[in-house]
């Protein structure tokens, strides 16, 4: 980096590029990682990421990720709540990165929810 120019050029680019946050459309799927220091310590900033790359490389409009505070459950962090639009929520515990394909190709993107990675199946968790 040799200029503030070229440092603004680089956050635009990098503001286009991924959509962290959009517009609320009602037809809008919202992904919330939580990230408050509990989340943070047991892995929340790779998934934040992991979902803010998948779903930026599939390019699907229909999607929002951001990301909150505490969600309260901190011995299940790293937590990611995926709001629908008719206001079903799915709560995914124990996340890391490698479970995030799988879930914006199977609940994002079909529809079907990763029963096994949600708070409902905690005693099947490995």
């Amino acid at each position: 980096m040799k200029s503030l120019e070229e440092l603004r050029a680089i956050r635009d680019r990098a503001k286009n590029g991924v959509h962290l946050r959009k517009e609320n459309s009602p037809d809008a799927i919202r992904v919330v990682v939580g990230m408050a220091t509990c989340g943070i310590a047991a892995g929340a900033r790779p998934v934040l990421t992991a979902f803010t790359n998948e779903v930026a490389k599939r390019d699907l409009q229909n999607v929002m990720i951001t990301q909150t505070g505490c969600i309260g459950l901190c011995q299940y962090e790293p937590i990611v709540e995926v709001y629908q639009p008719d206001g079903k929520v799915t709560t995914y515990v124990k996340m890391n990165a490698d479970k995030v394909g799988r879930i914006v190709t199977e609940h994002l993107v079909n529809g079907n929810v990763v029963d096994e990675y949600t708070i409902g199946s905690l005693g099947k968790l490995k």
